[in-house]
């Protein structure tokens, strides 16, 4: 019976093995708070990104006759601004500026951040210490101190907002990289790539990259949310976009007369910068424990 057994054992097909990425994508799709997260922030992107294609108002004709409606008026569901432009309009097309200037920060920070720890936790010795003390010299300012301080320095206008906020969160990437980088340096499989005779930037680039690739992203996705407020706060002190285009921040600045007039209009603009600043923390916080497979 015992050899039964173990022959029926031994000539069991093998199941399919189920890979890490496999994995953390199954525990993610059955996370119903990130994958709600996800499908609110795809609307808002492809609302965006195909607002000429949803027979939209004109976000910059407005009239004075038209000015602060309220929410639910016709032809203006969601009410018209300080100077009777349409809000509707102004939101969906401000989602452009907005998830551009609060994004591309973020990924020009991931980019060379990623680069500048990589290189500083596998080199290590004096490489190292020139790279992160100078990244320390930038926690000595808080970021809003810091973004405002660039962007005044550089003058209002997208451009310098990006630049100012890719400056702000390259250091914290850059810390998290070369922590990440320092504990898997000396792990095996680095080890046998250096016993056979791969060179620095291909243990590098082959071997340790994927393997701390994970983490920086799920940290870099918690700062798009950061990385929005700012931005919206640059807008709305005037150091970011210029009227009369329409982005979240700047629409907050000119809607604040208007708060005692038609509150709920005039709060929209905060009410879109909150909605995707939470669905961005709450899907990294779902990326960060479907990646935490031992949980």
């Amino acid at each position: 019976m015992t050899t039964l057994t173990d022959t029926a054992v031994q000539t069991a097909p093998a199941g399919p093995s189920r890979g890490y990425w496999a994995t953390v994508g199954r525990r993610l799709l059955r996370d119903k708070v990130s994958i709600a997260c996800a499908l609110i922030l795809l609307l808002i992107l492809l609302s965006a990104i195909f607002a000429p294609y949803l027979h939209l108002a004109d976000p910059y004709q407005g009239s004075m006759i038209r000015r602060l409606k309220p929410i639910g008026t016709p032809n203006y569901p969601l009410g018209s601004d300080e100077l009777g432009r349409d809000m509707l309009a102004r939101l969906i097309y401000g989602g452009r500026l907005s998830l551009l200037i609060g994004i591309l920060p973020v990924i020009f920070a991931f980019v060379l951040g990623t680069s500048l720890g990589l290189v500083a936790g596998y080199v290590g010795g004096k490489v190292n210490t020139a790279i992160m003390r100078t990244i320390d010299v930038f926690y000595a300012f808080p970021s809003v101190l810091l973004a405002i301080a660039i962007s005044g320095a550089l003058g209002a206008g997208i451009t310098n907002s990006i630049v100012s906020l890719t400056v702000v969160f390259l250091p914290q990437i850059t810390r998290v990289a070369e922590s990440v980088t320092t504990g898997v340096r000396n792990m095996d499989f680095v080890e046998a790539a250096r016993a056979s005779g791969a060179g620095p930037f291909t243990i590098m680039r082959v071997h340790m990259l994927g393997n701390v690739l994970g983490p920086i992203f799920v940290y870099a996705t918690g700062l798009i949310s950061v990385s929005m407020i700012l931005a919206a706060g640059l807008s709305f002190l005037g150091l970011g976009t210029k009227p009369p285009e329409p982005e979240w921040g700047l629409m907050l600045n000119t809607l604040r007369t208007a708060i005692y007039v038609n509150p709920w209009v005039a709060a929209l603009p905060g009410a879109m910068i909150f909605a995707v600043s939470i669905c961005f923390n709450l899907l990294s916080d779902g990326m960060r424990s479907a990646m935490d497979i031992r949980s």
